[in-house]
């Protein structure tokens, strides 16, 4: 794979959790290893069950070990701030961009999947705003497309540091069952903030393969052509 002296870290959050950002983060670091990228994908921190780093362990193609792709994981399925109370730990924000710069340094592209939305409190006064600001990251907003996307999108705009909003991007996640303002959220999105670049992804239900869908490839293709990575 090539590797090149500029390093690219991309933080994939939502405005909940359950939205799909394991997908996506699953689809985008499979797409770029395919295409000869040197990406890996991490979750630095989560509670309650391993699946998400499971996956994102295995887009990666054995680059990492699940341990690094994940090195906080706490039992507990709550806010990870309350996770790690229970267990008498504390999970420092320092820690954690200490970790995503050291694999930075190792591949060309890192994504970096928060935990819950933006504002889920990972640490005690510890957000996933809190990495995006810290590495510079550009941030991915995954917001599931049915009622709500528009103002959900809006607002976790918002909550971004005015830097980090200006190179933030947003995907609506198609849901298994489509409702009427899933053909005109996107429109009516890139209506109320011009400035940011809006993807819609289509449904389908897996998480590897991305490929053998031509819908997918072209959000993927145009989703990476604005992350330019």
């Amino acid at each position: 794979m090539r590797t090149t002296g500029q390093r690219r870290i991309v933080i994939v959050t939502g405005s909940d959790t359950g939205v799909g950002k394991t997908v996506l983060t699953s689809w985008l670091t499979r797409w770029l290893r395919a295409a000869g990228v040197n990406a890996v994908a991490l979750k630095p921190l989560c509670s309650g069950g391993r699946e998400d780093a499971v996956a994102l362990h295995a887009a990666n193609g054995g680059a990492l070990t699940l341990d690094e792709v994940n090195p906080w994981h706490l039992r507990a399925a709550l806010a990870p701030v309350l996770a790690a109370r229970r267990e008498g730990r504390g999970v420092r924000l320092e820690e954690v961009i200490a970790h995503v710069r050291s694999v930075a340094r190792r591949f060309e592209a890192v994504l970096v999947e928060g935990a819950g939305g933006l504002l889920s409190p990972l640490g005690e006064g510890v957000d996933t705003r809190n990495w995006i600001a810290e590495l510079a990251a550009i941030p991915v907003i995954v917001v599931p497309n049915r009622l709500g996307a528009v103002n959900q999108a809006r607002l976790v705009l918002e909550a971004l540091p005015k830097a980090a909003r200006a190179r933030a991007m947003v995907v609506l996640m198609s849901q298994p069952r489509k409702d009427v303002s899933a053909q005109s959220n996107a429109k009516l999105l890139r209506e109320f903030v011009p400035e940011t670049d809006v993807v819609h992804l289509p449904w389908v239900g897996r998480l590897d393969a991305p490929e053998r869908n031509r819908s997918v490839s072209a959000a993927l293709s145009l989703l990476l052509k604005g992350l330019h990575v």
